[in-house]
């Protein structure tokens, strides 16, 4: 059994961060332990609000001391990070991941570079774009951006799928073993799609599923992909067939989300797509 430690955000009710992330990574047989970096009520994309706060300075320096002294923090197989409440979160998390490592050199890091949309309500601390940037990427060992969080991490402005692959081989180029571009967007190949790129040194790939029309989009889809990703992976899937599996996965979740008008992603309806998903759409090898 592979075990993975998640480290993001946290929500009460609905799925975001570790909401959405570690219930799908158990259903796949992981061993999942959760270190919230925020505790809200609810994601922030509601017109209400939330409440709640991020962990303070410390907390998870010293939860993985506890794991430390234990001695289970060396059979970690993988850290996954995302949303982080500061940018000194971040740099608790790289002193865990080189622990980690220490312990175990076969283990990775899963870097989520959640950056925030302001305008979508999606807001992230001070300082904590530029630890991803300058910091959380030399360190990464696979990462996962959106279009908009490649364009940051590359200083470029992306408008094609030519654009974007070079972008994604300016991480490889810069130590990053694979790059998982979440959601092409405007350098989509096919308009009306929802594409995502996969780039390793032995080639890139361009997977698509369809675009189903929310009322209101749900939020954690992100963390879903970037859960499963790295489950399907250590599950001992090739870098290929877990993007295929992902994007199967995804699918269901938001078919199933589309279908009964939900907010939230219906992960709890969808879960044997988790470990057994209906794979509908093959990944293209691009030339």
């Amino acid at each position: 059994m592979k075990r993975i430690l998640s480290i993001q955000s946290h929500v009460v009710f609905g799925c975001a961060g570790n909401s959405a992330a570690v219930f799908p990574m158990r259903r796949l047989g992981m061993e999942v332990w959760p270190i919230n970096t925020v505790q809200f009520s609810n994601h922030t994309q509601y017109a209400a609000g939330w409440q709640g706060m991020a962990m303070p300075a410390g907390h998870i320096s010293a939860l993985c001391m506890g794991l430390s002294d234990i001695g289970v923090l060396g059979h970690c197989d993988a850290v996954l990070s995302g949303y982080l409440g500061s940018a000194e979160q971040g740099d608790e998390i790289l002193t865990v991941v080189a622990a980690v490592k220490a312990a175990n050199p076969a283990a990775i890091y899963f870097c989520d570079p959640v950056m925030g949309h302001p305008e979508k309500g999606c807001i992230v601390a001070p300082g904590v774009t530029r630890f991803l940037t300058e910091k959380a990427l030399p360190v990464a060992d696979v990462i996962a951006p959106n279009l908009l969080e490649l364009e940051t991490l590359c200083d470029v402005h992306l408008t094609d799928l030519a654009q974007t692959r070079a972008a994604a081989h300016q991480l490889l180029a810069r130590g990053v073993k694979m790059v998982l571009v979440k959601h092409l967007g405007r350098a989509a190949r096919e308009p009306g799609r929802f594409e995502m790129l996969l780039a390793t040194p032995e080639g890139d790939y361009l997977i698509a599923r369809p675009l189903y029309e929310f009322a209101r989009q749900p939020v954690g889809v992100g963390d879903l992909i970037s859960a499963l990703m790295l489950a399907n992976l250590q599950a001992g899937y090739d870098a290929v067939s877990a993007f295929e599996r992902t994007n199967a996965a995804v699918d269901t979740v938001l078919l199933h989300t589309w279908q009964v008008d939900a907010y939230e992603l219906q992960l709890i309806a969808a879960q044997e797509a988790f470990a057994a998903p209906e794979i509908r759409a093959r990944a293209e090898r691009l030339a």
